[in-house]
């Protein structure tokens, strides 16, 4: 049976900030970025002083490589409607910290920004999206180009090519939830971390196997496992607070949708308005039950803060891991 490891988000706030295990980080993003990253330090990032000592969910860290490139990589758990704004907001205040106020804007940093969420995002179906910045005219929808003074002056041919290059960051979000466990090139084993914890033994993505070594909850120390324990507890009552406020809007729903219907008509009303909540339910149930299996929680636990019945649950895990459920 594959070992469960730490998962990566305390494994960098606790462990990847250290130099000797730098080389985990940079082998998941050298497969993320296709290129061969040395990361030269870990910086301190802003919300990490603020709440050195909170229990967020978010977690965030920014990453210095041998390019002077940043890299801002952020962790995020439980859903947040407006998280491209915070993607915006973040890799912005990234930039200004570390702007060195005498430079011009061409010698500005460029700055990565990585997401890696687990919870559903957007409406798209893939697990991995990569966004950049172009500009067409509103009428003609002509693309804006350089000319030739300034295709000199930053040795680029495109406009796409300066906002990659200096101050507009480039994004890439990795939607875990999407990924269907199924490994076919070596970012995917590295995804397939993400969700489940678990370097399988065919896995030989770069940094993999240092993971693997270097992230076995039984080499924690007495002190550490302890603070591992307590997060993990943490985001289990996260979770159950979550899923809580889901149940109770899901009752609320229901019973607007039964008021509303017994205003225009008593048995349409009803009929109509179950019949959406429970498959809006049953999705959102099947969303929960994901999300509480990848934090490891048993079923005995799922099963009272979902108020599933065990079996229930057992045959969603079921179907989850045939990947017969999207």
């Amino acid at each position: 049976m594959t070992r469960k490891l730490i998962s990566f988000d305390w494994a960098i706030k606790k462990l990847l900030r250290s130099k000797a295990n730098f080389g985990i980080l940079e082998g998941f993003l050298s497969e993320l970025l296709f290129t061969d990253i040395k990361i030269i330090s870990i910086l301190e990032s802003e919300s990490n002083r603020k709440h050195s000592g909170n229990k967020q969910n978010q977690v965030d860290i920014k990453v210095e490589d041998s390019n002077g490139q940043l890299i801002l990589i952020e962790i995020q758990y439980f859903r947040q409607q407006d998280y491209l704004c915070r993607i915006l907001s973040s890799a912005a205040k990234c930039l200004t910290e570390h702007m060195d106020k005498r430079a011009s804007y061409s010698d500005v940093n460029k700055i990565i920004s990585v997401s890696i969420l687990y919870f559903y995002f957007c409406a798209g179906d893939d697990y991995i999206y990569h966004g950049t910045t172009e500009f067409y005219g509103l009428h003609n929808q002509h693309k804006l180009e350089l000319n030739t003074e300034q295709k000199q002056l930053f040795n680029c041919e495109k406009v796409i090519d300066i906002f990659e290059m200096s101050n507009h960051p480039e994004h890439y979000i990795i939607n875990v939830s999407n990924f269907d466990n199924i490994a076919k090139e070596p970012l995917d084993e590295w995804i397939y971390f993400l969700k489940n914890e678990e370097v399988k033994e065919e896995f030989h993505a770069k940094g993999l196997l240092e993971a693997k070594g270097k992230l076995d909850i039984l080499k924690l120390s007495t002190v550490e496992k302890a603070e591992y324990d307590q997060h993990t507890k943490e985001l289990r009552r996260e979770a159950s607070l979550y899923q809580s406020s889901y149940v109770l809007g899901e009752i609320k729903g229901i019973e607007q949708g039964i008021e509303q219907g017994i205003e225009q008509s008593l048995e349409q009303g009803i009929a109509q308005g179950e019949a959406k909540s429970d498959e809006k339910y049953h999705q959102k149930t099947i969303e929960s039950v994901k999300t509480l299996l990848k934090m490891t929680m048993s079923v005995t636990d799922i099963a009272k803060v979902t108020q599933l019945s065990e079996e229930r649950i057992k045959e969603i895990q079921t179907h989850l891991d045939r990947g017969e459920l999207d």
